[in-house]
């Protein structure tokens, strides 16, 4: 006994295909006026289901992510500063890296676009397929620091097991508390272990993470294990924040103030 389409989309909602429910119609229509044969409309069919759990998938990882754009590097503008390294960026977003549970170091002048590329590199990462954790780091540290011990091992856990974490402008702070240094730590050590990838971006030269720790041995054990395995990228050059603050004070009328920007860095 055949079932009527209202049975059909009831049964397709109680078997959770909500691709197929969402253009039964369409391709009924369309293997009806087309005269398809059966297995290249039920393939269709099947097709649109499997688009829609990809899309899903992908919107799920991208939520877990933390990440607050979808960038890419082609809305990078190479020309502004020639001498970025244009090629290991690029070399980063074929995330051969992660496959190889190497780690990423981006460090450079404030407003040179070490975020967007981090967050493009990211972005990239779960639409291939990878868990991704991306915290602005000071700020993330601080809100570790307030949460309860079992706050934080489920916390801890959740960013040891993503395949990249991003640290993003770590150091934004000229110091770090005492538990900030220690999580950091934690992290690197135990990522080190288990060959996971970090990003990390940070306004300050590496010779100075001691200062910023304020602990010199922890600043060396921490570098040791992240740049054992590393990609560390120098970005130099002017800043796209004063070029856009420019561009804008030129078109606004005098003394109208100009919205804000995005603020790479």
């Amino acid at each position: 006994m055949s079932m009527s389409m209202t049975e059909i989309e009831r049964a397709l909602r109680a078997l959770r295909l909500s691709g197929i429910s969402a253009t039964l119609q369409t391709r009924v229509v369309q293997a009806q006026a087309c005269q398809q044969p059966f297995l290249e409309t039920f393939s269709l069919i099947l097709q649109d289901e499997l688009d829609r759990r990809r899309s899903r998938l992908l919107e799920r990882r991208y939520q877990q992510s933390g990440l607050d754009e979808r960038a890419a590097l082609a809305d990078f503008d190479w020309r502004f500063n020639p001498k970025l390294p244009r090629a290991a960026c690029f070399e980063l977003h074929t995330l051969k890296f992660i496959a190889e549970g190497h780690n990423a170091l981006i460090v450079g002048k404030p407003g040179t676009g070490k975020s967007h590329i981090a967050k493009a590199v990211a972005y990239q990462a779960t639409l291939a397929g990878h868990a991704v954790r991306y915290l602005e780091a000071d700020s993330a540290f601080v809100q570790y620091a307030l949460g309860s011990p079992a706050e934080q091992r489920q916390h801890l856990r959740a960013l040891l097991e993503a395949d990249l974490l991003v640290l993003d402008d770590l150091f934004l702070a000229r110091r770090i508390g005492e538990g900030a240094g220690e999580l950091l730590q934690a992290l690197v050590h135990q990522r080190y272990k288990l060959k996971r990838s970090i990003m990390v971006t940070s306004n300050r030269v590496v010779q100075d993470w001691g200062k910023y720790l304020g602990d010199a041995t922890m600043a060396a054990t921490i570098l040791d294990r992240l740049m054992h395995r590393a990609h560390l990228l120098e970005f130099e050059g002017r800043s796209y924040r004063l070029k856009e603050a420019a561009n804008r004070l030129a078109l606004s009328p005098l003394g109208t103030p100009a919205p804000a920007a995005d603020q790479p860095s």
